[in-house]
């Protein structure tokens, strides 16, 4: 069973990786930073639609205030999704902007709304924890899933991202008739996969979402992370790999009753090969490279993870190349290269987790 240690703290965009950042158009300026929000004035709780608590909090701002922030915000989702062109904000406007009280950051998550049709979108302004930007960059970059981030000095701007949450899909998704058993135990074999080459940790059921994707007469899903805090930072394996937590259990059964080792190998080096293949990609291989020569200039990371980290892919890659990384980028990088070198890997599959 996963557990995270403890409180992971937040790490300051260093240079290099801003460097990084303005060369990809993923700095911007901003009208309204993060910390402009928080002078909020006052908040209520904000219950579901069953009454339930949902831990975040409605927040207003005097009176004076607010047509200026609800434009401000308004341009920035201009910002985040159409490079700036506020002709698409003509007919939508701020409905609430909500604070997450017991998030690592405190995000805040803004409700804009079209007025023509009442449909709705959200996005966040948070922190910029380097972990995260690690984190939405890589996953932009290797995984089969484009996300859309703006940074402005300590804010970062997120899009949201659409999906039913995994622990509400395993409570009431699985029962349902149409619901498709082997297909989600594959593309959890393969979300096992990504999380664990990218070094992406805590994947259990709440940090990520299932896009339901009908296809004829079949149904297909794919499994999209949403939390990016534990990008590169903690010192065990088995915090990289969603299979070792126990809240993803009834997904991990799926995969014992329908799949032999021989099978899940099979997943995995699919996933390996997709992966190799975008590494060697003209367009997605230089921003990858120069995105983890970044991460080695930069400290996201406890030196006792990183010693704790190298020691453990040394045993489940063979690969003693892991015990001269010094960093948490070097342990990215050599840990991209396996997908290459080595793509099978037979330690730990769901057959041998007991």
């Amino acid at each position: 069973m996963a557990i995270i240690s403890k409180k992971k703290k937040i790490y300051s965009i260093s240079d290099p990786l801003r460097k990084y950042l303005v060369a990809q158009g993923r700095e911007s300026q901003l009208p309204i930073k993060y910390e402009d929000l928080q002078r909020y004035s006052s908040s209520i709780p904000l219950v579901d639609k069953s009454g339930n608590d949902t831990l975040w909090e409605t927040v207003f701002f005097e009176h004076h205030e607010m047509p200026q922030i609800h434009e401000s915000l308004k341009k920035i989702y201009a910002q985040l999704k159409s490079a700036g062109d506020v002709s698409v904000i003509e007919h939508l406007y701020i409905d609430r902007i909500d604070l997450c009280i017991y998030g690592n950051t405190q995000p805040f998550r803004v409700r804009i709304v079209n007025k023509i049709n009442d449909l709705f979108d959200y996005f966040y302004l948070k922190v910029a924890d380097a972990s995260r930007v690690y984190g939405l960059e890589l996953e932009h970059l290797i995984s089969p899933n484009k996300i859309n981030f703006l940074v402005c000095g300590d804010t970062l701007v997120e899009e949201h991202i659409q999906g039913i949450p995994g622990d509400d899909f395993i409570k009431h998704h699985m029962k349902d008739q149409r619901f498709n058993e082997m297909r989600l135990a594959k593309e959890f074999v393969k979300f096992n996969e990504r999380c664990l080459v990218r070094l992406l940790g805590d994947m259990h059921s709440s940090n990520f979402v299932v896009e339901v994707i009908p296809d004829f007469d079949e149904i297909h899903y794919r499994i999209r992370a949403i939390d990016f805090d534990q990008q590169s930072y903690e010192g065990r394996t088995a915090i990289y790999m969603p299979q070792y937590f126990k809240q993803n259990n009834p997904i991990i059964k799926l995969g014992l009753k329908h799949m032999e080792p021989e099978l899940e190998i099979q997943y995995q080096k699919e996933e390996r090969s997709l992966i190799a293949t975008r590494l060697k990609s003209s367009v997605s291989g230089p921003a990858i490279k120069n995105l983890v020569t970044a991460m080695m200039e930069d400290h996201i990371a406890p030196e006792k993870n990183v010693i704790s980290l190298r020691n453990e892919l040394t045993k489940l890659y063979e690969e003693p190349r892991f015990m001269h990384c010094e960093s948490m980028g070097a342990i990215l990088k050599l840990s991209l290269m396996m997908v290459i070198k080595k793509p099978i890997r037979y330690k730990y599959s769901f057959m041998k987790r007991n």
